[in-house]
């Protein structure tokens, strides 16, 4: 999805039109973009392993040879439009659920219930079981444009689950660096908890432009 299709889509929907397939379409326009992204970074990834960020010169300065300047500088541009695509929706995403639960009590019940269990499906999902659950880390900080914001983890979310790792066999953060150096590329399920409500993400530790596969940095939790 390009810059220009999210703006031609609109803001959010309407407080008093907000639905489940409203937000189901919201859903499919972010995997839609995810699955964008990644082809993009497939195709640095061919060009030996270039990135986001490895000069284009060679030492004397002169454009390297040994890689296809056009398609890098095209995927480059891709991956932070994209992005800001991602963002977008993203946002539109958050503001489509806190509508549809501001709704009256009985309806919202249904409604978000069968939002939640689509949202799950496609490995974005607020989860329907909002009872308090057991955290072990939070997240106080995150980078723009980073693997852990592609996924939509937030400042503040407490992590109940990241991958294999829980609140029964947590130790360290080393358990958490453990999963993630050998998850890279593949989808970890990750199990937050956001003001009061508990959310399903999923993340792909990746490389990026900045710092480690994240792109966020995870702290023990205080009790």
């Amino acid at each position: 999805m390009s810059e220009k299709e999210t703006r031609q889509s609109g803001g959010s929907p309407e407080a008093s039109g907000v639905t489940v397939s409203d937000i189901q379409e919201l859903i499919r326009r972010k995997e839609e973009i995810e699955a964008q992204i990644k082809a993009n970074y497939d195709v640095l990834e061919s060009q030996k392993g270039i990135g986001m960020n490895e000069p284009l010169v060679d030492r004397e300065g002169y454009p390297r040879a040994d890689v296809d300047l056009y398609q890098v500088r095209t995927a480059r541009h891709n991956v932070v439009c994209l992005q800001n695509d991602h963002k977008a929706v993203m946002k539109q995403v958050e503001e489509a659920l806190h509508q549809l639960h501001a709704r009256d009590k009985e309806k919202q019940a249904r409604d978000l219930a069968e939002a939640c269990k689509e949202a799950m499906s496609h490995g974005l999902g607020q989860s329907q079981d909002l009872s308090p659950a057991q955290a072990f880390a939070v997240v106080n900080s995150i980078s723009p444009g980073s693997p852990a914001s592609t996924a939509g983890l937030q400042v503040d979310d407490e992590i109940v689950e990241f991958g294999s790792v829980n609140t029964q066999n947590f130790q360290s953060l080393q358990n958490i660096g453990s999963v993630v150096q050998h998850s890279e590329g593949k989808p970890l399920n990750v199990t937050v908890i956001r003001r009061g409500e508990k959310y399903q993400l999923r993340l792909v530790p990746i490389r990026w432009a900045g710092k480690g596969l994240l792109g966020c940095n995870i702290i023990p939790l205080q009790r």
